[in-house]
């Protein structure tokens, strides 16, 4: 048994499934959400970045919230993308597998055949784990409801605003009228956040923030290596066949960077796969059933194209270059050092981007060394 989340109040069917999944000690986000949403179960804000164990902490409250007995969908959670959505999606499956009544969670994502989703949906659901656009298109066909719905979850909303579903989202609050809470997981409060937790939201819905000083994994060893822009293929083969056996990630800031580097790396005889947002879903689906299932050693991603990557035994990122934010570089460097393993990330950046390793220390409270030192 996990005693820091049986003092949470985690049953002890969910924390088996815990066990499985080698969580050991909860996150501070788990530590403040998981008790509040259990036993009070209200409307929720959480301010929280990427990466800092969200799932579980809502994740495990609303299963506890379900009646395996009532065969309506109860429990809602909205994601901003396909990856992100199946990511919950098949963790809520993993902390269920002990429950002593089963409850039953379906992924509506868009890029998937809707016939076998609508197929999906005759079945007993309880929690319905969907994107924005794949929801409500599912709406119109009739081929679920939503009046049974009782507890919302909106994760990652401002991504989910960023990208244009603010209409879409309306759709949902009106079509979830009924329900009794609303819990909003967010890594940003900006102005346009403020207006929908006003509009969807009862007054003061408990609040909990999670300073970036916190959200970074303290199991990653992070270094930084200074070079000349032509010289970083040269610094990443040289790291790569140092590291035989091990398996890592490989960041790009653009798409035509990240096929360069591929196509430099496939030349070299590395086996390299590449995620990039010119990729439609099919071929995104292929090339990570192919890391996952180890096909090919290493995975060129952009930072877009690469959320909710969920890999395990990665031993490294290596960032070719540095993202402009400072989330992204915790969203990155947290693919590695997964389930209490360590990992190294490490940045490879130009004499004059020496600041922006300061930046980061500062911001994320972590201190990072010189490679080779």
């Amino acid at each position: 048994m996990l005693p820091a989340f049986e003092k949470l109040g985690v049953p002890a069917d969910l924390i088996q499934g815990l066990e499985d999944l080698k969580f050991v000690t909860p996150t501070q986000i788990q530590e403040k959400a998981i008790p509040f949403l259990i036993e009070d179960g209200g409307d929720f804000i959480a301010q929280a970045q990427t990466g800092t164990g969200k799932t579980a902490a809502f994740g495990l409250p609303l299963i506890t919230k379900m009646d395996p007995t009532y065969d309506k969908i109860q429990g809602l959670v909205i994601a901003p993308t396909r990856e992100l959505a199946k990511q919950i999606g098949k963790h809520l499956f993993r902390f269920t597998k002990y429950c002593e009544k089963k409850i039953f969670v379906e992924t509506l994502t868009g890029g998937d055949p809707i016939d076998r989703q609508i197929a999906a949906l005759s079945r007993p659901t309880q929690i319905v784990v969907a994107t924005p656009g794949r929801l409500i298109d599912l709406m119109r066909r009739k081929a679920l409801t939503l009046w049974g719905v009782e507890h919302l979850v909106l994760d990652e909303a401002d991504e989910m605003l960023n990208m244009g579903f603010k209409k879409e989202l309306s759709q949902v609050f009106d079509l979830t009228k009924k329900r009794t809470s609303t819990w909003l997981f967010s890594a940003t409060i900006p102005d346009v956040i403020d207006i929908l937790i006003k509009d969807c939201m009862k007054p003061g819905a408990h609040l909990v923030k999670i300073d970036q000083g916190h959200v970074v994994n303290r199991d990653i060893d992070h270094r930084y290596f200074i070079c000349k822009l032509e010289d970083k293929v040269e610094f990443i083969t040289d790291y790569l066949r140092s590291k035989r056996g091990e398996r890592g990630l490989l960041f790009c800031r653009t798409i035509s960077d990240s096929k360069h580097l591929c196509r430099k790396l496939t030349a070299l005889g590395f086996s390299v796969g590449l995620l990039q947002g010119d990729l439609d879903q099919r071929e995104r689906d292929k090339v990570m059933r192919g890391f996952k299932k180890e096909r090919f050693q290493y995975l060129v991603a952009t930072d877009v194209a690469a959320r909710g990557i969920d890999v395990e035994g990665l031993s490294f990122v290596i960032h070719h270059q540095l993202s402009d934010q400072t989330d992204h570089y915790t969203h990155r460097s947290g693919r590695t050092a997964r389930a209490g393993k360590k990992g190294v990330s490490i940045a490879l950046i130009t004499q004059r981007e020496k600041q922006r390793i300061s930046g980061l220390e500062k911001d994320l409270k972590v201190r990072f060394k010189e490679f080779g030192q």
